[in-house]
């Protein structure tokens, strides 16, 4: 039996039919999806649910509808659950007064846990050198870091990111990512961000979350492939553009073709068939393709289809 994108076979959180509603504001509405172990990227515009389902999944706050379980139960009965959930909050939740090794070390008492891994989790980031400086005078970046780091001391088994690269430099951002990586081979890890091009690098599979409701599971080319309503955008290099421009406007797959110095940008509804029209008509028209490729097959393009949808 096929399982949806939505869900994995061995999860180790499980979302099912969860609404969650603030008075009349609707922020989740009957979403079921589950997360098992690897990365996890979780995709959509500015107040699309995201962060409150999140929250729900942490067990900060309490659904409206559904059920939410993580390791087996629900995190707002079995507070057992919190020892083995890390979260990384959008939020600024730093004490500012504390240097970065004792903001560490707080989070290792307020989860129970020992203390043996501070010195790791600061080293996974990249703190070292700032360990024991009060966390007032660090960047963005830096006290998204410390935040990452207090996660990660208690050796979590589902790790929640919310937003964890905002404020973060290119260096940072590549160190970042890397860990969470490394993360993801043993534990489950749920990202959330609007660098796109990040979570392209980071996630193997992508929820899409439109005004509180799950839009599009699975990979990249996945989700990509199933937006048939809007028109394949690809990048075609020639020596000659013009003369394959003109045959191409002919095909019935192709909606429109514009030229910019040896490339052509050409958009069309049927991406397998334009891979054997262009190859034909260069043939005919005596004219070497040097290139072709898919220009939206990222979390850009799934990105700006969601945005149009809303």
């Amino acid at each position: 039996m096929t399982i949806s994108p939505a869900f994995v076979a061995e999860p180790t959180v499980v979302v099912d039919r969860v609404s969650k509603w603030f008075g009349q504001k609707v922020a989740v509405s009957d979403l079921s999806c589950s997360f098992g172990r690897g990365l996890t990227g979780l995709l959509g515009p500015n107040g699309a649910g995201k962060t409150t389902l999140l929250r729900v999944i942490a067990g900060l706050l309490q659904v409206s509808d559904g059920s939410v379980t993580v390791l087996g139960s629900d995190p707002r009965k079995d507070p057992s659950v919190y020892r083995s959930v890390g979260l990384v909050p959008e939020e600024d939740a730093v004490y500012g007064f504390l240097t970065a090794r004792q903001f560490v070390r707080y989070a290792t008492q307020l989860s129970g846990t020992g203390a043996s891994n501070i010195d790791s989790a600061i080293h996974a980031v990249a703190l070292e050198d700032a360990a024991d400086r009060p966390i007032s005078g660090f960047s963005k970046g830096m006290r998204q870091r410390a935040k990452v780091a207090a996660a990660l001391v208690t050796d979590p088994d589902v790790l929640i990111l919310d937003e964890p690269l905002n404020g973060t430099d290119p260096v940072q951002r590549a160190n970042l990512i890397a860990t969470f990586r490394t993360l993801a081979e043993e534990r489950t890890v749920i990202v959330s961000s609007h660098v796109l091009a990040e979570v392209d690098r980071m996630a193997d599979r992508v929820l899409a979350v439109v005004d509180g409701k799950l839009a599009a599971a699975g990979d990249v080319a996945a989700i990509r492939h199933a937006m048939s309503d809007i028109p394949y955008r690809v990048r075609v290099e020639s020596e000659d553009p013009r003369r394959v421009a003109a045959p191409l406007m002919a095909s019935d797959d192709v909606t429109s073709v514009s030229v910019s110095g040896s490339i052509l940008h050409i958009e069309t509804t049927d991406l397998g068939s334009l891979g054997a029209t262009v190859p034909r008509v260069a043939r005919d028209a005596d004219v070497r393709v040097t290139g072709f490729e898919p220009e939206d097959e990222s979390l850009e393009s799934v990105f700006r289809y969601l945005v149009r949808r809303r």
